[in-house]
C-alpha cells in the first residue's frame, strides 16, 4: 500500500507518529500547503525511509491527481478540514486510488426552514456520486475518524452482537480537558468546530428520516466513564446522524456534544457578531482594503490545538450510547474510547484529542491492506464488519471499552 497523507496538521501528524510503528505499508507521502509542516512531520520519525514531504494546494484536485501518479499511492487519506473534501475525493477518484477521510462534504442550511427540514446534508455531495464509484470498482471509506468513524463502527458493532432491535442510538462525546493559561483554547480546529456546533443539528426518526432543530437543542447531562463524570450534552450537527440509519437498522440517531456552557456561549457570541461567516469581508491593511473571512481570523487569533498538549491536562471520551432489546429484555449500553492527555503526549508526543481521531484511519488502512476491510462505492463505517476493527484497535495498544447502563 502506498498512501498519500494530504494535511500534515495536528492530525496529520498524529497519523505519521502512529502509521511509523506498523509495517503494513511501502510508503506514505505527507503533503501540505505548507513544506515546512510536511517536512517537519517526516523528519519528527527519526529517518523512516517510507516518509517523504512534498507541498500541494489541497484545493486543486488536478494537482493532487497528479501527485496521486507520480507517486503511484493507490490510497489518499485527507486529514484537512471540510473545506477540502470534494477536490480530494474528486482527485482520487481521477487518479483511480481509495480515498479515505474523516470529515465530510459540508452542509447548507435550508434557506426558508432551516430549524426544521434539511437544506444539504453533510456528505449528500459524495453520495450522489456512489453509483460512480461502484461501477468503477473504487472505494472511498467516508467518516473514518473517531467521530465519525469508531462511533460509526461501535453502531454496527451493537447492531451484529449486542441487540436484536434497536431503539435510539446515540453518539455521546466529552471531556474533562483543561488548558493551562488559557480561557478559551478548543482542542480541535476552530474552523471546523464552529461548523458543526452552529449549523442546524440533524436527528434522524424511522418514518420521518432526518430533519433539523434549533443549535445546542435537548441538552441532557450525560454521565462518562473513567473519572470524566457527568457533562451536559446538546444537540449538534455530526456525521453519524447521516451515516448510521443508512445501513444500520435504529428508530433514531442523534449527536450530542459535551461543549459545557461557556464554550457554548462564546460560540453564540461569535455568531451574533457575524465571527462564524465564512465569505470575505473588507477591512483597511497598510497598503489598502483586504478581503478577509471572519472565521479564518478567529481561528488565527487561537492557539494551534496541536500545540496544546504540553498545557493540556485530563481526558477525552468518544463512544454510542445505544438502547434496544436483547432476548426480549431491555438493555442500554455505552460502548466508548478514552484517551488520557498525559498517556499520549508521554507516548506519541500528540495531545489526545489530534491522537484520537488519527488512529483510526491508520487501523483503517492497515484493514485494507490485509483485506479484512474491503468493499466499492461511497461506504461508511458501519458498511464493514466491526469486530476486525475492534480488536485490531486494540491491538495498536488502545482498547476500548463497554458499560451496562
Amino acid at each position: 500500500m502506498r498512501v498519500l497523507l494530504v494535511g500534515a496538521g495536528g492530525v496529520g501528524g498524529a497519523i505519521t507518529r502512529i502509521a511509523a510503528r506498523r509495517p503494513f505499508f511501502e510508503a506514505m507521502v505527507v503533503a501540505d500547503y505548507d513544506p515546512r509542516r510536511a517536512e517537519a512531520a517526516v523528519a519528527a520519525l527519526g529517518g523512516d525511509a517510507r516518509f517523504t514531504a512534498e507541498q500541494v494546494d489541497a484545493g486543486d484536485e488536478a494537482a493532487v491527481a497528479r501527485l496521486l501518479r507520480w507517486h503511484r499511492c493507490d490510497v489518499l487519506l485527507n486529514a484537512t478540514d471540510p473545506r477540502f473534501v470534494m477536490p480530494l475525493f474528486g482527485a482520487a477518484r481521477a487518479a483511480g486510488a481509495t480515498y479515505l477521510d474523516m470529515a465530510m462534504s459540508l452542509s447548507r442550511p435550508h434557506a426558508e426552514r432551516p430549524y426544521t427540514e434539511c437544506g444539504v446534508k453533510l456528505g449528500d455531495e459524495q453520495f450522489t456520486q456512489a453509483a460512480d464509484w461502484e461501477k468503477e470498482g473504487l472505494l472511498a471509506l467516508v467518516g473514518m475518524g473517531v467521530e465519525p468513524g469508531l462511533s460509526d463502527v461501535f453502531a454496527r458493532y451493537a447492531a451484529d452482537e449486542l441487540f436484536d432491535e434497536i431503539e435510539e442510538i446515540g453518539i455521546r462525546d466529552g471531556a474533562n480537558l483543561t488548558v493551562d493559561g488559557y480561557d478559551f483554547a478548543p482542542s480541535f480546529s476552530i474552523w471546523t468546530t464552529i461548523e458543526e456546533c452552529l449549523n442546524p443539528p440533524v436527528v434522524y426518526e424511522k418514518g420521518k428520516g432526518w430533519f433539523t432543530t434549533e443549535p445546542f437543542s435537548e441538552p441532557e447531562v450525560f454521565d462518562f466513564p473513567e473519572g470524566i463524570g457527568p457533562v451536559e450534552c446538546v444537540n449538534v450537527e455530526h456525521e453519524e446522524v447521516l451515516l448510521v440509519p443508512r445501513w444500520v437498522d435504529a428508530r433514531r440517531v442523534t449527536f450530542k456534544y459535551g461543549l459545557g456552557r461557556e464554550f457554548v456561549e462564546t460560540l453564540k457570541t461569535l455568531h451574533l457578531l457575524g465571527l462564524d461567516r465564512t465569505d470575505p469581508v473588507t477591512v483597511p491593511g497598510p497598503d489598502g482594503p483586504v478581503k478577509v473571512s471572519p472565521r479564518d481570523v478567529v481561528a488565527a487569533c487561537l492557539p494551534d490545538p496541536a500545540s496544546l498538549g504540553e498545557r493540556m491536562h485530563g481526558k477525552t471520551c468518544a463512544g454510542t450510547w445505544v438502547k434496544g432489546v436483547k432476548d426480549g429484555a431491555p438493555r442500554e449500553v455505552y460502548l466508548y474510547h478514552v484517551v488520557d492527555n498525559q498517556w499520549s503526549m508521554a507516548e506519541y508526543g500528540s495531545q489526545a484529542v489530534v491522537w484520537q481521531t488519527a488512529i483510526n484511519p491508520v487501523v483503517a488502512l492497515e484493514l485494507l491492506a490485509t483485506g479484512a476491510w474491503s468493499g466499492a462505492g461511497v461506504l461508511g463505517p458501519e458498511a464493514f464488519p466491526a469486530r476486525p476493527f475492534l480488536d485490531l484497535l486494540t491491538d495498536y495498544g488502545s482498547p476500548w471499552g463497554m458499560r451496562e447502563q
